[in-house]
């Protein structure tokens, strides 16, 4: 949760930058769009990363242990993709829009559903249809799976798959936040 609030809020940066004028510079200045979009998304996805850690490291003080600790390394390649994943679909929606207040309720519209039907509240076994093809669709769902199986050993879809699906969206994701933000008229 820590990590996937802190990498789609900063989107929000993308609006607060052109509402006050320097999005014009930035977008002036003689480097690709890509390479602006990318390092939006890395830097965002970097600060849900350590906000992520830190999450991590104080469970570990409080007494979580994981079953294999080189499986930490996975763990963390996890909370990679999903911090770059939504850092690139914040920035994707703020592209699109010009005021916070729409960014914030698309985004909260967006994110509840998301979270909740991730299974980090609840199992994702015996779940009605409906439900469990919404879960399917739901590339949190992987990253969550992903994150359980590497900290406890404990998966609905797998590893493998998780990574597969997970990495496949966080690339479509960011090549959609590049060309939306590429559109970009300021």
């Amino acid at each position: 949760m820590a990590i996937l609030f802190t990498a789609v809020f900063s989107g929000l940066e993308i609006i607060w930058d052109r509402q006050f004028g320097f999005l014009k510079e930035t977008l002036v200045a003689p480097v690709s769009r890509w390479a602006i979009v990318l390092g939006r998304v890395l830097g965002g996805g970097s600060v849900a990363i350590i906000q992520g850690l830190i999450v991590l490291i104080i469970s570990l003080i409080i007494g979580f242990r994981p079953d294999n600790l080189l499986m930490l390394l996975v763990g963390f390649v996890f909370m990679a993709l999903i911090a770059i994943f939504f850092a690139a679909l914040g920035t994707a929606i703020a592209s699109a829009l010009e005021d916070m207040q729409g960014f914030q309720l698309i985004m909260n519209f967006l994110l509840m559903p998301l979270f909740f039907l991730s299974g980090a509240l609840f199992p994702l076994n015996d779940l009605p249809s409906a439900i469990g093809a919404i879960v399917k669709i739901n590339p949190l769902s992987y990253g969550v799976d992903g994150i359980r199986g590497a900290l406890i050993g404990v998966t609905h879809f797998g590893l493998g798959i998780d990574f597969l699906v997970l990495g496949i969206a966080t690339v479509i994701m960011v090549a959609l936040g590049s060309y939306l933000f590429s559109k970009i008229q300021v």
